[in-house]
């Protein structure tokens, strides 16, 4: 029986919530911190999916900006933890442990990096687009680990999550349900923005851009905001789940972060709305069940991918739905 793609999304997110839920219920703390984690990968992988599902932009560096939120939670934490003075060249803060304030920064810097990288990597295409989202996701990641005044290749430790006004987000169940409306918000703007003017010709860009043209629009600009929110959202993403872990290290920044997160939207479905949810659920599952029986769970979730890419074009939801093609 196929179901329709609303109920589909409908059922994935009731699921994402209900396991956090059930496992109040039965007082298991860590199947909170699973769904929590699960939620913090869907957000990233749905800003990778605006670049990739609507753009036609593989981003094998998208860590950079993962690792810019981390690192901009982790500074910012650090001298407020350690009452120092943070000197930048046109103002000195001593850190803050405010999410919203660091949430803003990290989306802020996320994005002013992602426009400096697509100015020079929307010059190119294919595979070299590729090539250079590679090469400067490999560029910070060798910069943090010099970086030794934040521990360098050891990474940073804080020792308490960063506050939400009203909320103690020492409490699992707390913490996840500020990650999981973030990523309900982030959803709901993604569905407005992929059927918005600006979505259609950004769709149009990556199958036309000569069409594109003749109408009066510039391609590259459309794909360079496309780059800039999608680093901007995934930088979000890169501080929540640095506050999660109460740790940030250059491996935010590695190129295999940027590769799971493209097997993520992969697995759900390329350009699906909840394609990059249902991936991320599949990925923290097979994560947590098989890495307790073999450190080499990978091997079974590169089975799937396989499967996935040789006969679910569309993924695990267009499994489900029937429909091959994505809505893009």
């Amino acid at each position: 029986m196929r179901l329709s793609e609303p109920l589909v999304n409908t059922i994935v997110l009731a699921g994402l919530l209900a396991v956090p839920l059930y496992a109040l219920v039965v007082d298991e703390p860590f199947t909170i911190t699973l769904a929590t984690r699960a939620a913090i990968l869907a957000l990233a992988a749905v800003g990778l999916n605006i670049l990739l599902g609507i753009g036609g932009l593989v981003s094998f560096g998208h860590a950079v900006f993962f690792g810019i939120g981390g690192y901009a939670m982790g500074i910012l934490a650090f001298h407020a933890q350690t009452y120092t003075t943070l000197d930048l060249a046109v103002f000195t803060t001593e850190g803050t442990k405010s999410m919203p304030v660091i949430w803003l920064v990290a989306m802020g810097l996320s994005a002013a990096i992602a426009f400096l990288i697509g100015l020079l990597s929307l010059r190119t295409s294919g595979v070299y687009f590729i090539m250079i989202t590679l090469a400067f996701g490999q560029m910070f990641f060798y910069f943090a680990i010099s970086w030794a005044q934040y521990g360098g290749e050891d990474g940073l430790s804080i020792y308490v999550r960063n506050g939400f006004p009203g909320l103690n987000t020492l409490v699992p169940i707390q913490f996840f349900g500020i990650c999981f409306t973030i990523l309900c918000i982030t959803l709901f703007l993604k569905a407005r923005l992929q059927a918005s003017s600006f979505g259609l010709a950004l769709n149009a860009a990556r199958q036309t851009p000569a069409r594109v043209e003749t109408v009066g629009l510039n391609p590259t600009r459309l794909k360079l905001l496309a780059f800039v929110i999608s680093g901007a959202i995934t930088g979000l993403a890169g501080a929540l789940f640095a506050d999660l872990n109460r740790f940030v290290s250059p491996t935010m920044f590695s190129w295999q972060l940027s590769g799971e997160l493209i097997v993520l939207i992969i697995i759900g479905g390329v350009g699906r709305l909840m394609g990059p949810v249902i991936g991320a659920c599949i990925f923290v599952a097979l994560e947590h069940f098989l890495g307790g029986l073999t450190e080499f769970w990978h091997v079974y979730l590169g089975i799937i991918l396989l499967c996935i890419v040789l006969f679910g074009r569309g993924g695990v939801i267009g499994l489900l739905t029937g429909k091959v093609g994505a809505h893009v």
